[in-house]
């Protein structure tokens, strides 16, 4: 048999069988070393590929190099089921422990996956997708070649004395990972393992092959010396900061003083952390300040940061790469094209990796976040972990060895916030990355159920630092009862008779598009600026500086937005009107407000507008059923000191009854297809719900029972981060914008098409399907690149409003 992994279209060259699995082994090795699980990965990477073993595959494999035109039927020929069942065969016997058979389920099913995405252990149909691969009942065509493929892997690849000694190596690894793992935790662990290792080996597996495929050396460069770079340029920063003529104010004294603090902090060994500067306190600065010291102190690769919102990406990522003067190694990672379905069908990229059609030109044009510093945001970050897809599951190693900074941590949406926490503590715990929980409005994660294990807050003397940042006034108008269309102008025009600038958020697109469209054409003596995420970031960015402009200059400016702005973009205006939300969102919003202290307080005014139909938007509700209370619980005090909205003591309070009113969301509920059984995301991946149902099913079942339980793939198909899934369109805004969708239609390669996606970031809407549907129907929608990317005829896209068509009541998409 001739040994052929892959062959090279240019030249025709080939990899052997033996060079990629040693070669993917060994950078899947690299990749679980931080985790301590080397030889776990390891094992994966050697065995993935064990299935091109075969006569069959050679045959396949050249028959599809020389007739690309006319290629053999995807599928065919299975190549990754091999590695599984031979873990299998080997170490899920009768008399094997509980460990090797853990062993061979979690490393079995990331290498029968590689190609698409984890089986199922158990699932609500009660079926084992993982047995029905690895069995030689269910793949008696791969059995029958069992002889054939581990032949050759003792003779080629490793000897099977050698191979039983590594397998030793990760089963003392596999031990002492569930030692450190409660009983009660063990299931929990166990998932995070499973995913990790199928992510080693997913971006390993495809790291090689896009190395050999473009004759690229396989190097690790560290990243110290960038880090070295980088600290010293903020340092230079920080130093002209304190030199400038407003460096002696109150408030950039006391930003001065969170940014010290970060840089003292640094020092203290990994862990999770709370930073709770208050708004306004140069959070983005002093977190990076802590980030760079600390990655240097304790050699971390990468520094992340997670951010709910692109709006917030956008201005965070540019001051960044100004301050470090780095446009290459800081990536932005979000509002990426939409690439199309992922089949699970585990040969379906085979033709790919040797044909390398457009759709997989797009696929290999993704980052797997293997860079220096890294923006993304909150929706990216749980797909890595969660989501359907092995383009997702590809970055999560990365996530490992890191410095992880969570920007406004209070907007991980209520449903997934269990599947946060457990995240963020597999990566304390196991994966040897630091985390820092940045916000003004801490939300209590140490109150719920599954609780994250917090070790100290940064900012010293939390509630005196925030007297001392105190630049506004909370001025509850709820009290006066609901307001109109109308109420609301006339409000607006008796505020600008006495102020400059004014700030109006509302809670749906719909009606801040309404408010702007009144405002734009009365008799109000002020520009009026609007913003929402139907418009693109650059649109966005730059409605954002001519409004920062007019500020300057002392114009008269109002700006009607939905809550994109209030969560840490650098604005500041004279007073705000928030509709009623959360307490949270209060207190973002007050941050836009008197930002800079230019006067002694301004007014933040909370009202209650009665043209928002919020419809089935629960948690918004709950959220202004929560602070309405707390309101008037305030209101009502008499005789003892007040207590200000905004404290330490009163968000806290806030957060743990607004988490005790939606308790029930924070598993991520899920039903039952085809059933009546409610249960949870957290439950179905976590837990082992179907086993019982699923053992008394047959005697066979009975024989057969995995130790692993999860349900990889039916919950992956139901995660969704937002609830409805969006699409991304390109935009024609500016003359840009034109130009990227003009060279969207031109046949460029991978490097080339990357750099192009890259930049139509700033040039992306993501819109819900019912959106989608009404640009379709309208004939608005146009496709590019053999329709895996759209975008938008030049009349749809508006000067005011972005991609124009009514949102009904919709809050603004978290943009990725």
């Amino acid at each position: 048999m001739e040994s052929i992994a892959h062959i090279r279209r240019k030249d025709k060259k080939i990899q052997t069988v033996e060079q990629h699995l040693l070669e993917v082994k060994n950078l899947a090795e690299s990749y679980g070393k931080e985790a301590k699980v080397s030889h776990i990965t390891g094992l994966a990477g050697m065995l993935h590929d064990l299935g091109k073993f075969t006569q069959e595959f050679s045959t396949y494999i050249k028959t599809a190099s020389e007739n690309p035109d006319n290629p053999p039927k995807r599928g065919s020929v299975d190549h990754s089921t091999a590695g599984g069942m031979f873990l299998y065969e080997l170490f899920h016997k009768k008399d094997s422990s509980r460990n090797e058979k853990i062993l061979a389920e979690l490393v079995g099913n990331a290498i029968i996956s590689h190609h698409g995405f984890l089986k199922d252990f158990n699932n609500p149909s009660l079926e084992s997708k993982y047995l029905e691969r690895v069995s030689k009942e269910g793949k008696k065509e791969v059995y029958a070649k069992y002889d054939e493929f581990s032949g050759y892997f003792y003779e080629k690849v490793m000897d099977e004395e050698s191979f039983l000694n590594y397998i030793n190596k990760a089963l003392v690894e596999l031990s002492e990972y569930i030692s450190q793992s409660e009983p009660t935790t063990l299931r929990t662990s166990l998932y995070y393992l499973t995913t990790f290792v199928f992510s080693t080996l997913v971006d390993a597996d495809r790291t090689n092959t896009r190395h050999f495929e473009n004759e690229i050396k396989e190097q690790k460069i560290s990243n110290r010396e960038l880090f070295q770079l980088y600290e010293k340029k903020l340092s230079d920063h920080l130093v002209e900061l304190q030199q400038s003529s407003t460096a002696k104010s109150e408030i950039n004294q006391l930003r001065m003083e969170m940014s010290d603090q970060c840089d003292k902090f640094s020092g203290n060994e990994s862990g999770i952390y709370s930073l709770s500067i208050p708004t306004g306190g140069g959070k983005t600065l002093a977190s990076l300040r802590y980030a760079l010291k600390h990655a240097l102190k304790h050699n971390k690769e990468r520094i992340i940061y997670v951010i709910p919102y692109t709006s917030i990406i956008d201005q965070n990522a540019k001051l960044v790469k100004e301050i470090l003067d780095d446009d290459i190694n800081i990536i932005e990672h979000h509002s990426n094209v939409d690439f199309g379905p992922q089949t699970d069908d585990e040969l379906s990229e085979e033709l790919d990796e040797i044909l390398v059609n457009k759709a997989e030109k797009i696929r290999l044009a993704t980052d797997n976040w293997d860079a220096p510093i890294i923006f993304t945001t909150m929706v990216q970050y749980l797909n890595a972990f969660y989501a359907k897809g092995n383009r997702y599951t590809r970055r999560l190693h990365n996530l490992t060895d890191a410095v992880i900074i969570f920007d406004e941590v209070q907007k991980v949406p209520s449903k997934c916030l269990s599947l946060f926490t457990e995240s963020v503590n597999f990566l304390d715990k196991m994966g040897n990355s630091s985390v820092l929980l940045c916000t003004a409005t801490q939300p209590s994660l140490e109150t719920i159920k599954r609780k994250i294990h917090v070790k100290n807050e940064i900012v010293e003397n939390l509630p005196d630092v925030v007297k001392a940042f105190k630049r506004t006034e909370i001025i509850d108008k709820v009290k006066d009862g609901r307001m109109s269309r109308e109420d609301l102008k006339s409000f607006v025009e008796d505020i600008m008779n006495v102020n400059q600038s004014l700030l109006i958020i509302l809670n749906t697109k719909r009606v801040a598009k309404e408010l702007y469209a009144e405002l734009e054409t009365s008799n109000v003596d002020a520009t009026v600026y609007h913003l929402s995420t139907s418009m693109c970031a650059k649109h966005r960015m730059d409605i954002l500086e001519k409004v920062r402009k007019d500020l300057k200059e002392g114009k008269k400016v109002i700006c009607v937005s939905t809550q994109l702005i209030e969560a840490g973009v650098d604005v500041s205006f004279e007073c705000v009107i928030r509709s009623l939300a959360g307490i949270d969102s209060i207190a973002q919003a007050a941050g836009r407000c008197n930002r800079n202290g230019e006067k002694e307080i301004g007014n933040v005014y909370v009202i209650d507008y009665g043209e928002e139909k919020l419809g089935s938007l629960s948690e918004i509700e709950k959220g202004q059923k929560v602070t309405r209370q707390k309101l008037i619980d305030l209101a009502a005090e008499q005789g003892g000191k007040k207590v200000d909205l905004l404290s330490p003591e009163v968000i806290k309070l806030y957060f743990e009854k607004y988490y005790n009113e939606i308790e029930s969301l924070l598993d991520y509920p899920l039903k039952i297809i085809g059933g009546n059984v409610n249960t949870t995301m957290v439950n179905v991946l976590l837990s082992c719900p179907f086993m019982n149902e699923y053992i008394s099913k047959s005697k066979e079942n009975r024989s057969k029972v995995t130790l692993l339980q999860a349900a990889h793939s039916y919950a992956a198909e139901q995660f969704f981060v937002i609830d409805q899934n969006t699409k991304s369109i390109i935009v024609p805004y500016d003359k840009v914008g034109e130009e990227i969708i003009a060279d969207l239609n031109r046949p460029y390669g991978i490097e080339k098409l990357s750099a192009l996606l890259k930049k139509a970031q700033q040039y992306t809407v993501n819109v819900y399907e019912n959106d989608f549907k009404k640009l379709s129907e309208s004939k608005a929608l146009r496709y590019l690149y053999d329709g895996s990317i759209y975008t938008v005829v030049p009349s749809a896209y508006s000067k005011f409003y972005g991609i124009d068509f009514d949102n009904s009541s919709v809050v603004d998409v978290i943009q990725f």
